[in-house]
């Protein structure tokens, strides 16, 4: 399958707040699935995304067998990671693997706690399991003073109320390809958690997540391309890649009727104020 075209270089730089380089290589062909993507394939990926003003990207390990090598990824210069268990995988999750957890998320290059949360979409694991987990994330957030990543599918108002019940970790809230509607986002906004808004933002189908995009204050958004998923329009069913990031932020420039170059900065200083680069 052949690759999108890059779009224009934006007017300004931002970065790519969650993507799966092991994903992105396994589904290029460059790996096996399970394989970590390598030094020159995650090179590649963010030469191509500085072509056109993505300077950094989030890879995300969220599978106890990804650990190693989204901190592996780090030693390129503008690969940050993320670390956590998805609420699909939580089943046989020790303290032991919690234990090992806190450890490897004191590395100064890895950001966040994630991506955690529920997803009531696939039948894998029970809602009662997911959420146990999701509190004791919750907790670790809190425990190594990095913002948590949420992953919420077909759970928001469970994901709503756990936080509500565990107090938001002082570092701050993301909510990972947000999927709610515009009174969900306001109660988000009101709660000081931050949207990052993917490639769903450009779908044809989505114009209620237009609409929660538009009542976010642009202080709360992040873009992301959680790729090699959710793909922008008019590329859906190719691989995503750091690199078409552009499309998202010219959508998000569209609804909050504000310059692109607005857009880029104030997400990148908003990156720099939780991240901590």
């Amino acid at each position: 399958m052949t690759a999108p075209p890059a779009p224009p270089p934006l007017a300004g730089t931002v970065f790519d707040s969650h993507c799966h380089l092991d994903a992105m290589s396994a589904r290029s062909g460059r790996s096996r699935r399970g394989e970590p993507a390598g030094p020159e394939f995650t090179a590649a990926v963010l030469a191509e995304a500085a072509a056109v003003g993505v300077t950094r990207v989030v890879n995300v390990g969220c599978e106890v067998g990804e650990w190693a090598s989204a901190l592996e990824s780090t030693a390129h210069p503008d690969v940050y990671a993320a670390l956590a268990v998805h609420p699909t995988e939580v089943g046989g999750l020790t303290e032991a693997h919690y234990g090992a957890l806190a450890e490897l998320l004191r590395h100064p290059k890895v950001v966040a706690v994630g991506e955690t949360g529920l997803d009531y979409y696939w039948d894998r694991t029970e809602p009662a399991e997911q959420q146990r987990h999701f509190r004791r994330h919750i907790e670790l957030s809190k425990q190594v003073g990095k913002p948590l990543v949420i992953h919420d599918r077909q759970a928001h108002a469970d994901v709503l109320r756990i936080l509500r019940e565990e107090g938001a970790p002082p570092a701050g809230v993301i909510f990972h390809a947000f999927s709610g509607d515009a009174e969900m986002a306001r109660e988000c906004v009101a709660a000081g958690y931050l949207l990052s808004f993917s490639g769903v933002l450009t779908f044809t189908n989505a114009p209620e997540l237009r609409e929660a995009a538009s009542v976010t204050p642009l202080e709360q958004l992040l873009v992301e391309t959680d790729a090699p998923f959710l793909t922008p329009h008019p590329y859906r069913g190719r691989p995503n890649a750091p690199y078409l990031i552009p499309h998202v932020v010219r959508s998000l420039s569209e609804q909050k009727n504000v310059p692109e170059s607005v857009v880029c900065a104030t997400i990148s200083a908003t990156g720099a104020r939780v991240f901590g680069w």
